[in-house]
């Protein structure tokens, strides 16, 4: 008896795969038209993020490029090395701090903004904002180092000392972007100054998703201003943050050129992450780069960034009830 049903589940098992795959072709037959337009992305995928991570294979490797065709294979010698070196852990550290304070202040201050913006009565005093705060974005990191290393000189060119020196807050003039001290503090107040309106754009898309029926309704319960942002609003907006911290966290071992075009010699210990570890180990060692070492370096970043990602959807899915989004 026991066997009949066997055979029979394993029938009506067949019978559901065959129709699934029916189903399936059917369905790609029909949206045929969206597959071909995917193509050509998922070509370029392949080509330009898929295939190069073969070229991982070269951090087990003494592989020195042009001027070195031989390969070694050397195993984990090139990760030894790497975790022996002080140069390799200050930039390491370096990046995990400039990244995620940055990622925290450009997030909070994205949504204390568009919170701002979504009080604005005004439309058009709202857009004129809008635009003002979003046009530091499309600077490039060139320009905008070019600009703050203007301002904040020590010289009588610079707008900042010159204010505090009139205003007799200080005796002589501080050079900002040479000093350890206020090094970082400016690279964050920099990085605010130019991504934090380019990143109001998603908050503001869900706070126009909101009914304005509940926002009616809770005032006919006699709810402030605040009250609203506080149980309306800001739960409206749990969902989107938490999304962003993930996404964000995916990038925050890839910190590369708002560092290097602000960085200078004076603090190089300060303001070395692993992105111009990997440049001056390649093009300023002195020494014929060794390829195998850094791409070592990069697998290692990319191990960490890939960590963290997982480490904060496990957290997001304990804080919104087994909801993630990996």
């Amino acid at each position: 008896m026991s066997k009949k049903i066997d055979e029979q589940t394993k029938k009506n098992l067949a019978i559901l795969k065959e129709a699934n795959k029916r189903s399936t072709i059917k369905r790609m037959k029909k949206y045929r038209g969206f597959y071909v337009m995917f193509l050509p992305v998922f070509v370029l995928a392949l080509i330009f993020h898929y295939i190069p991570m073969i070229g991982n294979i070269y951090a087990f490797t003494d592989y020195k490029g042009i001027a070195g065709m031989k390969v070694n294979w050397v195993g984990l010698e090139n990760f030894a090395k790497m975790f022996s070196m002080a140069a390799f852990h200050s930039a390491f550290w370096n990046t995990l701090f400039l990244s995620i304070i940055k990622l925290i202040l450009n997030t909070g201050a994205a949504v204390i903004i568009s919170l701002f913006l979504n009080e604005m009565v005004n439309i058009h005093f709202k857009k004129i904002t809008q635009t003002i705060i979003y046009l530091p974005h499309f600077m490039s990191w060139v320009v905008t180092a070019s600009v703050f290393t203007l301002i904040l000189s020590p010289t009588s060119e610079g707008m900042v000392n010159t204010l505090l020196l009139k205003a007799g807050l200080i005796d002589k003039g501080i050079y900002f972007l040479a000093e350890d001290t206020w090094w970082k503090p400016m690279f964050f107040v920099i990085n605010l100054w130019k991504d934090t309106g380019w990143g109001t754009i998603i908050f503001l898309a869900t706070l126009s998703g909101i009914s304005p029926d509940i926002y009616e309704a809770a005032s006919i319960d006699g709810a402030g201003r605040f009250q609203k942002m506080r149980y309306i609003t800001m739960p409206a907006l749990q969902n989107t943050i938490i999304t962003v911290l993930i996404l964000n966290l995916a990038k925050v071992m890839n910190l590369f050129e708002s560092v290097f075009v602000l960085q200078n010699d004076a603090v190089l210990s300060t303001s070395n992450v692993l992105q111009t570890y990997v440049y001056y180990q390649t093009f300023n060692s002195g020494t014929i780069p060794n390829y195998g070492y850094t791409t070592a370096v990069g697998l290692t970043k990319s191990i960490v960034g890939c960590i963290l990602v997982l480490v904060c959807n496990w957290a997001s899915k304990k804080v919104r009830d087994g909801r993630g989004i990996v």
